[in-house]
């Protein structure tokens, strides 16, 4: 069996964490070998459920970050806390999901964007790639990476997480050292700019996900999403460029290794 990476999940959520052994066994029996838990989304105060998550499994590993609705939370100790956390674990392999998010605004825009440079520096700092969260946010995300790029050069990398934003933005992103990650949503009727980033993007540059619990794909729409069903995408990103399901699955599998630096 083709093996899988799913390289952005929440197994901590409250639907995925009551039975985790059974969706990792689910994942397993789909041919998902390797999986990334994302440290953040529910609080800064959860990033360790993920770390201890990732080291109680097998080829589950875990980033650390603020995500953007958490942001005005956020204070100095807390960063501190977070960045001692992420050191403490060889099992974290990058500082996300970090970013902006203009379409709950759940915290004010200047703060996201405070927070958020605070965080590339940590990255840096730590010499971890960046796990990008974007949403109606692209245009001012990419200020960021612009100017971060000047300075920082190769140091700055990571994965562009949940690509709904404009396709161009992918390409560019691609020279400042990213990965594009298509979800499920690649499979939803609507969703034009992620099937046209899915085809515009290079393979070797294309990575998949399922954002869960969220966002399941045809056909277990309605359903909570788990990282078994990242076949589906996969599935839909092999219709799209034409290619067969096996060189989608090993392309997005090596390159999300190499993007996570899971060889070195």
């Amino acid at each position: 069996m083709t093996e899988l990476f799913d390289s952005h999940c929440h197994l901590d959520s409250p639907e995925l964490a009551k039975d985790i052994d059974a969706v990792l066994a689910r994942a397993r029996a789909a041919g998902v070998k390797y999986l990334v838990n994302i440290g953040s989304g529910y609080g800064p105060q959860d990033a360790e459920k993920a770390v201890r998550t990732a080291e109680k499994h097998e080829n589950v590993w875990a980033t650390v970050g603020v995500h953007p609705h958490d942001a005005g939370k956020v204070d100095e100790n807390v960063l501190k806390s977070m960045k001692k956390l992420a050191q403490s674990s060889k099992k974290v392999i990058a500082w996300g999901e970090i970013g902006l998010d203009y379409y709950y605004t759940h915290s004010e825009k200047d703060v996201q964007n405070d927070v958020f440079r605070r965080q590339i520096e940590i990255a840096l700092d730590l010499d971890l790639p960046i796990s990008l969260h974007v949403r109606d946010a692209g245009t001012d995300l990419m200020v960021h990476l612009r100017d971060v790029h000047v300075t920082a050069g190769a140091r700055l990398r990571g994965v562009w997480h949940c690509f709904t934003e404009n396709p161009e933005y992918a390409l560019e992103a691609i020279d400042y050292g990213f990965y594009i990650s298509i979800p499920g949503i690649v499979t939803f009727p609507k969703a034009e700019n992620v099937r046209a980033a899915a085809k515009d993007v290079p393979l070797n540059r294309l990575i998949v996900e399922t954002d869960s619990p969220y966002l399941a794909p045809i056909p277990h729409r309605g359903r909570t999403n788990e990282p078994a069903y990242v076949v589906e995408t996969v599935k839909k990103i092999a219709e799209l460029k034409g290619l067969t399901y096996e060189e989608v699955a090993a392309a997005t599998t090596k390159n999300a290794r190499t993007a996570y630096e899971l060889d070195e």
